[in-house]
C-alpha cells in the first residue's frame, strides 16, 4: 500500500509538471508556423512561410479567378499546386476588362461576360443600354464569400495569393465599365476622369476607396497566405519617363516597350495614403501582412521606397532591376511577364535570369488558363506565353533554388573570373555553395573559371529544359579557382556547386 501511495504521488507530480509546461507553451495559432507570409529575418530578399524560407515562382492566370464567376478556381488552384507553382495574383473587381477586346487577349479571365462579373459592391440597377450601377456603400456578400473561399482553397494547396487592390485604367473604354466611374455608381455625384481616379484629387471617390481597402484588410486578416499590392502599373495613368532602355535618342512616349516610366507625384501621394490605411487598419487587427508596390517596367534604380512596403515589384523585369535595388533589403519581384510571344523559352530564361540575380518572386502570365481550361491545357491565343511544359520548367527552377539553404544565398557575380561566350548569373552562400545559371551567346562549348578557395566540390549540371541532372562531378581545387569545361548545346544550363 505504501508503494502504491508513493506511486500515486509521483503520478500526481508528473501530471502537475505536464500541466505547467502546457500552460507555458503558447497556443499554436500564435506560433511562427501560423503567421502570415513575411520577409525572411535572416535574408529579407526571400520570404518566410510556415517556418521555411520561400521564393515565389509561378505561371498563373490573368488575375480574374475571383471576379469571373465562370472560372472554376478550385480546379485551377489544384493544377497550380500539382505542377509545383506556389503563388497566384488576383484583381479585386475595382477594375476589369472587355471580353474579346482588351489587349488582344482572346480568352481573358479578367474580362468576364457581362452577366458573369462579380465585384465587392451590390448592383442596384442595370440600364437598357447595358450600363450597370453599383452602390459603393453596400457590400456584395456573395463576392466576399467567393473571395474567402478562394483564399482558403489556395491555403489548402500552400499557394500564396497577391491581392491587387486597384489597377490603372488604361483606356476610356475600361473606365466606361469601371465601378469607380461616377456614371456607374449611385454614390459619387461629380465628374471624375480615369486619370484622377487614383489620385487624392478624386473628390468623394476617395472615401469609398478607403472604405473598400479597410473592408479588404479586415476580410482577409485571418489568412496567412496573402499579401497586398497597392495598384497595378500606376505609371500607366501617370507616366514620368525616367529610363530609355534601348539607348535611342528619343524615348518614344507612345511606345511603352522602349522605356521605363515612374508614376508621378499625384499618383505616389495617393499610393502612400493607401499604404497608410492598410497599416492603420491592421494595427487594430491580430495579423500584419506584407505590402507590395509596383514601381515600373523593365529596370530602373528606385530612388525611394516607403518604409511599410516590403516587396518592390517590376513588370517585364530585367536582372538589373534586382542588382540596382538589392540594397533595400526587401523582396524584388518580377510581378508580370508576357508580350514576348507564345513560346516557353523567353519566359523560362526570364525566370532563371531574374531569380539567379537575387529576385524573390516571379510571375508569368499564363494564357493556357481560362474558362473551360482551368487545368491549364487551353490553346493560347494571347500576346504572351503559358503551358504545362513551361510550368514544369519553372518547377525545375523552384526545386533547384529550394534545394539550397535559400536564406543564405546572395548575388555573387564577381566570383566568376571568366566565362567566354557565356552570361553568368550566380548566387552563393558563405559556405562554398554556388547556384549558377549560364546563358550561351554564339557558342556551345566554353570554360568556366570560378573563384572559390580550396575545397572539395561536387558539381551537378542541370538541363533547365528537361529538369534532368547529369552525373555529379567531383572537383578538388588547389589554387583557389574551380575550372571546368562547359557544354551548352541548348543555349542555357544550371550548375549546383557544393562543398563535399
Amino acid at each position: 500500500m505504501r508503494y502504491l501511495h508513493i506511486h500515486q504521488q509521483c503520478l500526481n507530480m508528473l501530471y502537475m509538471l505536464l500541466l505547467m509546461v502546457a500552460c507555458q507553451t503558447p497556443p499554436i495559432q500564435n506560433s511562427e508556423f501560423n503567421s502570415p507570409i513575411q520577409l525572411h529575418p535572416e535574408n529579407p530578399h526571400y520570404f518566410l512561410y510556415k517556418d521555411k524560407p520561400l521564393a515565389l515562382i509561378t505561371s498563373a492566370e490573368h488575375y480574374g479567378a475571383v471576379l469571373n464567376l465562370d472560372f472554376d478556381y478550385r480546379t485551377y488552384l489544384e493544377t497550380l499546386s500539382r505542377e509545383g507553382m506556389n503563388y497566384t495574383r488576383i484583381f479585386t473587381g475595382s477594375y476589369f476588362e472587355i471580353a474579346g477586346e482588351s489587349f488582344g487577349i482572346q480568352n481573358n479571365t479578367l474580362a468576364p461576360q457581362k452577366d458573369k462579373i462579380i465585384t465587392p459592391w451590390v448592383v442596384v440597377e442595370s440600364e437598357p443600354s447595358g450600363r450597370v450601377k453599383y452602390d459603393l456603400s453596400n457590400w456584395n456578400e456573395a463576392y466576399f464569400r467567393r473571395l474567402n473561399d478562394f483564399i482558403k482553397a489556395a491555403a489548402e494547396q500552400d499557394i500564396i495569393v497577391e491581392i491587387t487592390l486597384f489597377s490603372s485604367i488604361y483606356r476610356d473604354a475600361h473606365w466606361d465599365i469601371c465601378p469607380q466611374n461616377p456614371a456607374n455608381n449611385i454614390n459619387v455625384n461629380h465628374e471624375v476622369t480615369r486619370f484622377e481616379a487614383h489620385t487624392l484629387n478624386n473628390g468623394e471617390l476617395f472615401a469609398f476607396q478607403e472604405r473598400f481597402v479597410r473592408k479588404m484588410v479586415n476580410e482577409l486578416n485571418a489568412f496567412n497566405n496573402v499579401f497586398f499590392e497597392i495598384q497595378n502599373e500606376p505609371w500607366s495613368d501617370h507616366p514620368v519617363p525616367v529610363y530609355n532602355i534601348v539607348n535611342r535618342e528619343d524615348l518614344r512616349p507612345d511606345d511603352w516597350t522602349y522605356k521605363a516610366d515612374f508614376a508621378d507625384e499625384a499618383s505616389m501621394a495617393w499610393q502612400e495614403k493607401i499604404v497608410s490605411i492598410i497599416v492603420e487598419e491592421e494595427n487594430q487587427l491580430p495579423k500584419k501582412h506584407l505590402i507590395a508596390q509596383n514601381y515600373t517596367n523593365f529596370k530602373a534604380p528606385i530612388p525611394e521606397v516607403s518604409g511599410p512596403v516590403s516587396i518592390i515589384h517590376f513588370h517585364y523585369a530585367w536582372p538589373e532591376a534586382v542588382e540596382w535595388n538589392h540594397h533595400y533589403n526587401k523582396v524584388i519581384g518580377f510581378d508580370e511577364s508576357g508580350f514576348a510571344g507564345s513560346g516557353d523559352q523567353a519566359y523560362r530564361r526570364q525566370a532563371w535570369q531574374f531569380m539567379l540575380s537575387g529576385g524573390g518572386l516571379f510571375n508569368n502570365l499564363d494564357y493556357s488558363f481560362f474558362v473551360g481550361h482551368e487545368d491549364g491545357l487551353g490553346e493560347n491565343h494571347a500576346p504572351g506565353g503559358g503551358s504545362r511544359t513551361l510550368r514544369r520548367q519553372l518547377k525545375t527552377l523552384s526545386d533547384f533554388l529550394h534545394g539550397f539553404e535559400l536564406e543564405k544565398l546572395h548575388p555573387n557575380p564577381t566570383c566568376v573570373q571568366s566565362a567566354p561566350g557565356l552570361i553568368p548569373y550566380v548566387l552563393s552562400d558563405q559556405n562554398h555553395a554556388y547556384a549558377i545559371f549560364l546563358r550561351a551567346i554564339g557558342t556551345e562549348k566554353s570554360t568556366l573559371r570560378l573563384k572559390t578557395g580550396n575545397e572539395n566540390f561536387q558539381v551537378m549540371t542541370l538541363n533547365t529544359l528537361t529538369g534532368l541532372y547529369m552525373d555529379p562531378i567531383a572537383i578538388k581545387t588547389t589554387d583557389g579557382f574551380l575550372d571546368m569545361a562547359i557544354e551548352i548545346p541548348e543555349g542555357e544550363l544550371a550548375l549546383s556547386i557544393t562543398k563535399r
